[in-house]
């Protein structure tokens, strides 16, 4: 499936994460940017719930952007001060066209 440069009109930044040392014996996680994309920002769902005594407000979004290899569950998307955490990633059509992104808003890694 092709997609529509009008349809990619945010500008958001793919990220990694890295785990380095805290000199305490025990690691902290930091993310590096990898890549700046176009991409277009479908809202999904929003959902409440409870999880470990403390109540999440989960936002799930579908994020479509160009095909880029190496793209994976364990990385993230920054657009402006939001944070969309990769759940799943799904190559439309197996034609390494577009990428379709599930992402959560507004919950840890």
């Amino acid at each position: 499936m092709a997609v529509k440069a009008g349809r990619l009109r945010h500008r958001v930044t793919l990220q990694s994460a890295a785990d380095t040392a805290d000199g305490g014996g025990g690691f902290t996680t930091t993310w590096s940017d990898v890549a700046t994309v176009w991409a277009a920002i479908e809202p999904l769902a929003a959902r409440e719930r409870l999880f470990a005594q403390q109540l999440e407000n989960p936002v799930t979004h579908r994020v479509t952007i160009r095909y880029r290899a190496g793209v994976t569950a364990k990385m993230r998307l920054e657009f402006g001060a939001r944070v969309f955490n990769i759940r799943g990633v799904i190559n439309a059509g197996e034609r390494d066209r577009t990428l379709e992104l599930l992402c959560e808003e507004g919950v840890a890694t």
